[in-house]
């Protein structure tokens, strides 16, 4: 089942192995569930629907695994950009060489079998729990997952000094992760937004968040100065993507790195206020008409107009299909009318990218709905109330919400909102056809929101690493402990891994594919950033619950990256799962 080349040298090539035998057994499971959902050969959507935890566990199989490939590939590069042999020896523990170049020798590697043991053994567990499930015998699993093969490699990679070894070795490399191997124009966008994060978001981020302000205007010019609101535009419509594929520079992967170190500055302030550019630009690439694209694009790449979206209803959050938020054809135009939730940017916003029924046949289902630009102006603080001048109100509140503050997201209610035919995405030919072009923009969103996930692990793991050696405990700095040590270990894999798998979802969706894949990148890296916000609120003790304290930010910052963009729960079944069961 693999999707990235795996490399053959003898401690990768180890880890290589695991993998696949891990995956020839989500593959078996997935066979045997396709099997069991399909009538007359054809899937059947309501039986796979009525099934829920396996398709569940083997999406989040085939995520792990995926980054499992993905980090050792990367590792696999690495070695070769450094010219070191495929079955070079590892280096002295760092212990008996601080200070020497040989400490980050191998980094990339002991990162890369510490994420693949950890989704090797994650497969293992979820499987041989209860195999029949998975229509699986447990002969079938001595042969993979507990193959003695996987279970050396297990024991070798997660034992105890393993970890911590990794462990000091990424404290003395001052919590490095190794070489990114980023393109030069994608590394130098990289370089520039973090010291932006660092000497501008940063400084304003806690005041942000504790008092849930709003993102100051200094910090939007200075972005769009920057040309933050252009990466993912064509340059004929003034941005900084390349017009045809391959032609210029990769705007997904330099969108994920920029994403990644703005959300690392805040979530709130600075990593999320690309989100609805992303997600309005390649709805337009997908739908709209020419004439459509030329008015608008150049508009949100100089940040002149700041975009919003407005998909999701009080009823109908991940089901779009259901949405009941009505739009009635009248003379000239449409009117719009119902309530949207978690409408983020909704009051800054300049113009609103509204999911709207057309159709008023509900069986009709998701081909009933269709795209809109709704133009208004725009509004700081928590609230606003606007008439518009060609008829109808539109009036919106704040959501109060425990992190993810700043752009605050609203709840928006509209009533005989006038939006002329020209507003309505790809005209008359996009009838019916909006969800399809939301889910183009959705997939942009999903890899920009890894890519913000990143960010928020990122934050937090430096954050611990530095906590972890300032702070003694019982006479000692906490970094000096094993426990320590093991976490910083599989905090710092987590991360390597999550990146590893968006850079290789970034590229394939700059060569057109991927749809499905971001979603895969998405479900793992926002989970990831949970899990290591956690741990690195755990390192800092009671401070890490005290709002004064950067890293309480992080973990209520993090908890919402699994929900937004898609819950966990309905990517898992409704995207990933179904895909690989068809492919099965």
């Amino acid at each position: 089942m693999s999707r990235y080349p795996l490399p053959t040298g003898t401690r990768l090539g180890a880890g290589a192995k695991a993998v696949a035998l891990a995956g020839a057994a989500v593959e078996a499971a997935l066979k045997a569930l396709k099997a069991r959902v399909s009538v007359d050969g054809k899937l059947s959507g309501a039986t796979l629907d009525a099934l829920q935890l396996v398709p569940f566990e083997l999406a989040w199989c085939t995520a792990e695994l995926a980054a499992a490939e993905a980090v050792l590939g990367h590792a696999d590069r690495a070695r070769a950009a450094k010219k070191i042999p495929p079955d070079a020896p590892a280096p002295p523990a760092p212990r008996e060489v601080e200070g020497s170049s040989a400490e980050g020798l191998l980094l990339e590697e002991r990162l890369a079998l510490a994420w693949t043991a950890e989704a090797v053994q994650n497969a293992r567990t979820r499987l041989s729990g209860h195999p029949r499930d998975f229509g699986l015998e447990r002969a079938f699993l001595a042969t993979t997952v507990d193959a003695p093969a996987t279970l050396d490699f297990l024991e070798a990679q997660l034992s105890a000094e393993t970890l911590a070894g990794l462990g000091d070795l990424i404290r003395a490399q001052q919590g490095s992760l190794g070489n990114r191997l980023l393109p030069p124009d994608a590394e130098m966008m990289r370089q520039t937004f973090r010291k932006f994060a660092d000497e501008v978001v940063k400084p304003q981020a806690e005041r942000i968040h504790r008092h849930d302000a709003d993102v100051p205007d200094d910090l939007l010019h200075a972005l769009i100065e920057l040309g933050a609101f252009g990466l993912s535009i064509p340059q004929r419509y003034g941005g900084f993507t390349a017009d045809e594929p391959g032609a210029g520079p990769d705007d997904t992967l330099n969108m994920i790195v920029v994403t990644e170190e703005l959300s690392r500055g805040s979530l709130g302030a600075a990593g999320s206020l690309i989100t609805r550019p992303e997600i309005v630009t390649r709805a337009l690439l997908a739908g709209g008409t020419e004439e459509q694209r030329a008015r608008w694009l150049p508009q949100f790449a100089s940040g002149e107009r700041l975009p919003s979206v407005a998909v999701t209803e009080p009823d109908y959050g991940s089901d779009v299909a259901g949405m009941r938020f009505k739009a009635t054809r009248t003379t000239g135009g449409w009117l719009l009318n119902g309530t949207k939730s978690w409408c983020t940017l909704g009051g800054r916003a300049d113009v609103l990218l509204v999911l709207a029924r057309t159709d008023a046949d509900l069986a009709k289902g998701h081909r009933g709905l269709s795209l809109f630009l709704v133009e208004k102006p725009r509004f700081a603080g928590h609230e606003f109330s606007w008439t518009s001048p060609t008829g109808g109100t539109l009036n919106g509140r704040a959501i109060p919400t425990i992190g993810y503050r700043g752009m605050h997201s609203f709840e928006v209610f509209f009533e005989d909102v006038f939006v002329p035919d020209s507003h309505l995405i790809g005209g008359e030919a996009g009838l019916g056809k909006g969800f399809y072009f939301q889910m183009a923009g959705f997939s942009g969103g999903r890899i920009q929101t890894a890519a913000r996930a990143l960010g928020v692990a990122q934050a937090a793991f430096e954050a611990a690493l530095t906590y972890a050696g300032d702070r003694k405990v019982f006479g000692r700095p906490i970094a000096d402990y094993e426990l320590t040590r093991v976490k910083l270990a599989r905090m710092g894999a987590q991360i390597a891994a999550g990146r590893a798998l968006a850079y290789a979802v970034g590229r394939q969706m700059d060569e057109g594919g991927g749809q499905m894949e971001a979603s895969l990148v998405k479900l793992l890296t926002c989970r990831q950033a949970e899990q290591v916000a956690r741990e690195a609120t755990q390192i800092h003790g009671g401070m890490g619950y005290a709002e004064e304290t950067a890293v309480s930010r992080y973990y209520l910052d993090a908890r919402v990256l699994s929900i937004f963009e898609g819950a966990e729960e309905v990517l898992a079944l409704k995207v990933i799962a179904r895909s690989l069961v068809e492919n099965a």
